[in-house]
């Protein structure tokens, strides 16, 4: 089966099972989404972990098979060109984040293999994904997997594939797994879950608080703007990166003056990553990183945003308000800029 083919079958099986509404009850199911829209690089090779090591903001060394964790990409300059979701599979390791950055981030990580062993792969449409959320998820997953992870960012393994729970207020997880098996979990997984959209997918990890990078977005944002230290993101003591002497200034010396928010606009018109946040003059405070339909209507945006722009509560997206909600996690004080 192709990658094609594993598309028509999830189509087809649409047919019977139709994708659940984005609405209030949603939040309510079990669901299970095909998770093709996302990207995934490989890296192979003896040097592969040393190599990878020099170019991203968490350390790698960390990635033992059974962890994962958020990772950022940077330019020299210590702006995001990447976000990614970072963990082994089958002894390689992977980075997985939006289709459209795979081929770009491949090329440019190339440039600097040099004389290192590494073969770095695009294998989206290789290793099948497939997320489960809802207060069933556990339940349904057992069915196909021994061991069900309890802690967030861990994973287990079966004759299945590899099972990773990830961070949010509902209970989710992803499966990578290959073509072959992807059929018989699919249809397990169904016979408890109900199908949703990659837009419903989008919106839990808002609601996570997990920020995305985008190709319109690429160099807007330093890691702390998207709250990548508060997700685990950034590891301060690794050693040396591109871009690591900004983003380490910026933990050290003084307070973080942008942050990511979670907050909600009402408009029925979808704002897209870039859009600018503006105030009451309106001056730009900021950008919306990501966006998803809301079951209670409306959209959720994660937003960097000024801080000291939230005082006047009158901040808005394409002439919509934007309210500000709470993040699961907390905006900790910190001693950077």
């Amino acid at each position: 089966m192709s990658i094609h083919e594993w598309q028509q079958f999830v189509q087809s099986s649409l047919t019977e099972c139709p994708l659940v509404a984005i609405n209030s009850d949603i939040v309510n199911e079990t669901i299970v989404s095909d998770l093709s829209h996302l990207g995934l690089l490989q890296l192979s090779g003896s040097d592969a972990s040393t190599f990878l090591q020099g170019q991203v903001t968490n350390d790698v060394r960390l990635l033992d098979g059974s962890r994962a964790h958020y990772s950022g990409y940077c330019s020299p300059k210590g702006r995001l060109l990447a976000l990614f979701l970072a963990f082994t599979h089958q002894n390689r390791l992977h980075l997985q984040m939006p289709k459209e950055l795979i081929e770009g981030i491949s090329k440019r990580m190339r440039m600097y293999i040099m004389r290192s062993k590494v073969e770095i792969q695009d294998v989206s449409d290789h290793v099948i994904r497939i997320g489960v959320s809802g207060q069933q998820a556990s339940e349904s997953l057992s069915k196909l997997f021994q061991a069900i992870p309890q802690e967030t960012l861990t994973s287990s393994s079966a004759e299945y594939g590899t099972l990773l729970k990830l961070p949010g207020t509902h209970a989710r997880f992803e499966i990578f797994t290959d073509i072959a098996n992807a059929p018989h979990i699919w249809h397990t997984l169904l016979s408890q879950a109900k199908p949703a959209s990659a837009s419903y997918w989008e919106w839990l990890d808002i609601q996570a608080g997990i920020p995305d990078v985008v190709l319109k977005t690429q160099e807007e944002f330093v890691p702390q703007m998207l709250n990548l230290d508060l997700v685990g993101g950034i590891n301060f003591k690794k050693g040396c990166y591109t871009g690591q002497e900004i983003i380490a200034r910026t933990h050290y010396l003084g307070t973080i003056k942008r942050r990511t928010y979670l907050a909600k606009l009402n408009g029925s018109t979808k704002p897209a990553a870039g859009d600018e946040v503006v105030n009451h003059a309106n001056e730009i405070v900021g950008k919306v990183a990501r966006s998803a339909e809301s079951p209670w209507g409306g959209y959720d945006v994660l937003a960097e945003i000024r801080q000291d722009s939230l005082s006047n509560h009158e901040l808005s997206v394409n002439a919509e308000r934007l309210t500000i909600g709470e993040l699961p996690y907390k905006l900790e004080p910190s001693t950077s800029s």
